[in-house]
């Protein structure tokens, strides 16, 4: 008999993400593409690519599980699992003794404890407002002519950081403006809109409690500034890789090769 495979789809509200992964867990493919307005269109996207880059044939995929904020909308996904489980089993698959996990995507920002199996044991969240997310960050940034790697590459330099205190978007926003009016470096305006996520994520870290090995996951864990100020503010090291932005659809992955090995055991 032919290997089986799985894939996992994370609809995100910024960046779709899918991983292709064989019975024996082992990541054969992934690939990431903007959401854009259509969600559907851009997991369809997902699937071409993973099954174009893997040189697999569909009918050798057996189960496709979605997750995230479009997790409902994927026509081709046979089962859904929330983000929640998903980061906590991707986060722990990559670096298995990761207790704590703090997933920051473009609408929200959750803190997940996970015990030695991966599973949600505690969780907080903040999707209530955009400043404690990537698309805060995004928003700011793209407002002073720059994208993510201009950003952390400038707030790396800063020699102070700028404190924003506005909670809001739009607020910060302005904010953020008026600090270059006044001659304020970018450098360090920079700086202080990163920071203004991460203090929020410390909080959040705070209420739920932080037991190491603390995982950052989502996009935002790819901007090494963020980190930076992550282990400064907690003074404990973080774990993160180009593949920690891949966290929930290796999870969703996950889960679909357990069903998949509960489903042979019953038959």
């Amino acid at each position: 008999m032919g290997m089986d495979y799985v894939m996992g789809v994370d609809a995100g509200s910024t960046y779709t993400k899918g991983v292709l992964m064989n019975e024996d867990r082992e990541i054969v493919a992934l690939d990431v593409t903007l959401t854009g307005a259509n969600i559907n269109n851009a997991a369809e996207t997902i699937r071409r690519k993973l099954l174009e880059k893997s040189g697999i044939k569909e009918t050798d995929v057996k189960l496709v599980v979605g997750t995230g904020y479009g997790r409902y909308i994927i026509r081709f996904g046979n089962i859904q699992v929330t983000e929640i489980s998903c980061h906590a089993r991707g986060a722990h698959y990559l670096f298995p003794n990761t207790r704590t996990v703090l997933d920051i995507g473009g609408q929200d920002m959750k803190v997940i404890k996970v015990n030695e199996r991966g599973d949600v044991v505690d969780f907080v969240m903040n999707d209530k407002c955009a400043a404690g997310t990537g698309r805060f960050v995004e928003t700011i940034i793209k407002s002073f002519g720059l994208n993510f790697k201009d950003a952390n590459d400038l707030a790396l330099k800063s020699r102070r950081g700028i404190a924003l205190s506005s909670t809001c978007t739009v607020f910060a926003q302005t904010e953020a403006m008026e600090h270059l009016a006044i001659g304020d470096a970018i450098e360090d305006i920079m700086y202080g809109v990163f920071k203004s996520v991460i203090t929020r994520a410390v909080g959040l870290i705070t209420r739920v409690g932080l037991t190491p090995e603390l995982t950052f996951t989502g996009g935002l864990s790819l901007n090494p500034i963020a980190v930076k100020i992550l282990e400064t503010m907690l003074k404990t090291k973080v774990n993160h890789s180009d593949m920690t932005m891949f966290a929930g659809a290796i999870g969703a992955a996950l889960y679909g090769v357990e069903k998949l090995e509960t489903e042979k055991y019953i038959g």
